[in-house]
């Protein structure tokens, strides 16, 4: 599973069970304080979809430096993976959101629907960018 972790939504996204392509599932609407509603449904979601894994983006500053949401991001991680018992892997993911909106205005999407996707196609790319380097490293 791909997570893409932001202050207000985290965009989800799932393998085929090849673990060749990635999808995105859902998007999580949360008040940025309280995350207990979100990780129930994330640890639902990993149920449902048998998921054997977690990738976290981790939203680096663009010079490279840690920043706030980064370690949030991090703190969801770690409780994830407390949680699942599940292997997490973290993953830059500068740029993913930028990529996200590209992807959504070059295939005509409609700016209403934007909002409610662009955290479920970064997590698609989070988690797409890291199946693919699995099977470089082969």
């Amino acid at each position: 599973m791909g997570i893409d972790y932001g202050q207000a939504r985290i965009g989800l996204a799932v393998s085929d069970p090849m673990g060749l392509f990635a999808r995105g599932l859902e998007t999580i609407n949360w008040n940025g304080r309280d995350l207990s509603w979100g990780l129930a449904r994330i640890e639902t979601l990993i149920k449902e979809h048998q998921v054997i894994g977690l990738v976290v983006g981790i939203p680096r500053r663009t010079d490279g430096k840690a920043s706030d949401s980064e370690d949030q991001a991090r703190k969801l991680a770690g409780v994830l993976a407390e949680r699942t018992g599940l292997p997490v892997v973290l993953r830059d993911e500068r740029y993913t959101t930028v990529m996200a909106s590209r992807i959504m205005r070059e295939t005509g999407m409609r700016k209403e629907r934007r909002k409610s996707v662009v955290d479920q196609i970064a997590a698609e790319i989070i988690l797409q960018e890291y199946l693919e380097s699995l099977r470089q490293a082969d």
